[in-house]
């Protein structure tokens, strides 16, 4: 009976963890996919070039910090661009 009820709450704990970290993850995708969209959309429409400044750009560095960062990673990018720091 032990090793029943023992298995159980084992069973309880793995799908919980199974449930927060598929969760986790998908918020990260979310996130990597909106960063790319907006990269793509800010250098389709030359948003760069309305305050002065050339797109940023498909190089491999942008490409990552868009993917990892998500949209506050191109926030960076547009910042460092407006500052003259180039990736």
């Amino acid at each position: 009976m032990t090793n029943l009820i023992l298995a159980a709450v084992l069973i309880i704990v793995i799908a919980a963890l199974a449930y927060y970290f598929v969760k986790k993850f998908a918020v990260l995708v979310i996130n990597a996919i909106l960063g790319l969209i907006m990269l793509v959309c800010l250098n389709y429409f030359h948003v760069m070039q309305w305050i002065g400044q050339s797109d940023l750009g498909y190089s491999i560095a942008t490409i990552i910090v868009s993917a990892i960062g998500g949209v506050p990673g191109v926030l960076i990018l547009i910042l460092l661009k407006i500052f003259g720091i180039s990736i």
